[in-house]
Parts: structure tokens; C-alpha cells; sequence
């Protein structure tokens, strides 16, 4: 029991230290918080703990982790947790070495993203007009979705974006990443206008929960939660039932679908990638560069769909 009382101690003092040295997201140290703990408990069930842990541990667990089913992203997820623990531990004396680092993660499958015709997001857009049980739902809902589809957001960003980026109709805002980097992105007419109607009744509602004793909110889209914002999970339900109503299936929309459809789209009509890379806030440009290959396939599928020559079949 003291051996895991240490290792919780030591994961406890790793994730204060990413958020108030690295500034790390808070659901970065929820996953690695999540990873580690597993970690511990393996090694706990082995008699052992991440003082004694050496290389042949880490990489029974990483063995044990695939024997599991886990993908190949968590388990390269999970060594990142493990290698940047045993580092921390290193830099405050409490190891001499560290046994992760120089594993080799097990890389991630390249998955394509799903992408969003034009035409099938112009229909989201329409019918995020007229969801809302009121006007000012329909407002807001339908700035939330321009707002995500002409900045390519993380939804994480959207939810948490201050009013007062939002103020004095900006053709450009500030959006907070990954890490805390900040990154300008522009805004279209279509965003701008809805920006404009929504403020006045974001402004009035905020007002009348000041006066009713309430806290108010220093964020563009309020909530009564906790976080004082609209949540992730609440907007993920809102865009599922978006998608319904505008007749586009919902197993295709999620705030990050639209977050694709931004940098397909702008990269079909022209835009250069390293321009994609830094609206999406990518640190490294290879990222980027799967949506070249989103946009090879599109095309393919284009060529064989409507060129006359894919059409003929040889005769019998």
C-alpha cells in the first residue's frame, strides 16, 4: 500500500507540475492522469513501482497494453505519459535514469478523416438557424456553427473563447491552442453577421443574471455550468441534432468534422498548406499534410465517378 501511495503521489505532483509549468490542457492531464494510474496499478499487481520499474517493465506493459486491444494511439499516448513521468522524476532527483527513453512507441495508424461536401455543410449551417427552443438558441446556435466551420477551431477553443475576442466586430480573432499558443484566424461576412446578432442577446441574458445575483460570464457562449461555458458534450448533442434536421447523417458530423471540412475546403480552391497549418495550429506541417491526401482521394473518387472513360465497360 505505501508503494502505491508513492506512485499516486508522484502522479499527482507530475500533472501540477505540466499545468503550472507547461500549461498543459486540463484534459491532457485527465488522459495522463487516466494512463499512469493504469500504469501504476500493473506494476502494483507485479510488486513493483516506478522506483524499481526498469526498461524490460515498461516494455511488458506496453506488450500487456497491445495483448489488450488498445490502439496503436493509445499505447503510443500511454508511453508519452510514461517517458514525460520518468523525466519529471529524473529532473527532481527521484530516479538517476529513465527506463522509457529510448522505446520505440508502436507509431499510429493514418486514419483519414471523414470530409464534409460543400454542400452537405451549407445545409448545417441553414439548419442551425432553426434549432433552438427560442431565438436567442437559434442565434447563438447558428454562430456557434459559423464561427467553428470559417476558423476551423478545436471545439475545446470554441467553448472556451473569452467575449471579448468577439468585440468590435473583428475580421479577425484570437484564438487561446494546444499549450496555451495563441494564433490569429480570420473571420468570414457570414461569421461576422452572426457574431453581430448574437452579442446583443449574449450581452442582455449575461446582464439580467448579473442582476439576479448570478455571476455573469466572461465567455462568448454562457452557460450555467460549472465551467461557466458551454460545454464539449453539449455542443457535440447540439450538432448530432443539427445534423438530423439538415438531413446529413450524423454518424459524419462532429465539431471536428467541421474542423476538416475548414482545411479540405480552403486547401481544394488554392490555399497553401503551411497558411492551413497555421490556422489550424499545427505544430508541425506534417499534420497538415494528411488533408493533401483527404483531397487525392476526393479527386480519385471524382475521376471515377464522372469521366466518361471510367463509364465504359469492355464488351463481351
Amino acid at each position: 500500500m505505501a508503494a502505491e501511495a508513492l506512485m499516486h503521489r508522484w502522479i499527482t505532483t507530475f500533472l501540477d507540475a505540466q499545468a503550472a509549468e507547461r500549461d498543459a490542457a486540463r484534459n491532457t492531464r485527465l488522459a495522463y492522469g487516466r494512463d499512469l494510474l493504469d500504469f501504476a496499478g500493473w506494476l502494483a499487481q507485479r510488486q513493483l513501482d516506478f522506483t524499481g520499474a526498469d526498461r524490460q517493465a515498461v516494455e511488458d506493459y506496453l506488450v500487456f497494453c497491445d495483448a489488450q486491444g488498445l490502439s496503436k494511439a493509445t499505447r503510443a499516448r500511454r508511453l508519452s505519459a510514461i517517458r514525460q513521468l520518468y523525466r519529471f522524476a529524473h529532473e527532481e532527483g527521484w530516479r538517476a535514469d529513465n527506463p522509457a527513453l529510448r522505446l520505440k512507441g508502436p507509431g499510429q495508424d493514418q486514419r483519414l478523416p471523414i470530409v464534409l461536401s460543400e454542400e452537405e455543410v451549407d445545409r448545417l449551417l441553414e439548419a442551425a438557424r432553426d434549432k433552438g427552443r427560442s431565438l436567442d438558441d437559434q442565434v447563438r446556435n447558428r454562430a456557434l456553427m459559423e464561427l467553428l466551420y470559417a476558423t476551423g477551431m478545436r471545439v475545446s477553443e470554441l467553448v472556451e473563447l473569452p467575449v471579448a475576442a468577439a468585440r468590435g466586430d473583428p475580421q479577425m480573432i484570437l484564438v487561446r491552442g494546444k499549450g496555451g499558443k495563441e494564433r490569429m484566424v480570420p473571420l468570414s461576412p457570414p461569421a461576422r453577421e452572426a457574431l453581430a446578432a448574437w452579442l446583443p442577446r449574449r450581452d442582455r441574458a449575461d446582464e439580467a443574471d448579473r442582476k439576479a445575483g448570478g455571476p455573469g460570464s466572461k465567455y462568448l457562449f454562457p452557460s450555467r455550468g460549472a465551467g461557466g461555458h458551454l460545454t464539449r458534450n453539449h455542443f457535440y448533442v447540439l450538432i448530432k441534432q443539427i445534423a438530423v434536421l439538415a438531413g446529413v447523417s450524423p454518424a459524419k458530423v462532429t465539431p471536428h468534422t467541421l474542423r476538416h471540412a475548414f482545411a479540405t475546403h480552403l486547401l481544394a480552391h488554392g490555399a497553401d498548406l503551411r497558411v492551413i497549418q497555421t490556422l489550424l495550429g499545427h505544430a508541425d506541417v506534417a499534420t497538415t499534410e494528411i488533408y493533401t491526401h483527404v483531397l487525392d482521394d476526393h479527386l480519385k473518387t471524382l475521376v471515377l465517378d464522372h469521366h466518361p472513360l471510367a463509364k465504359r465497360t469492355d464488351p463481351e
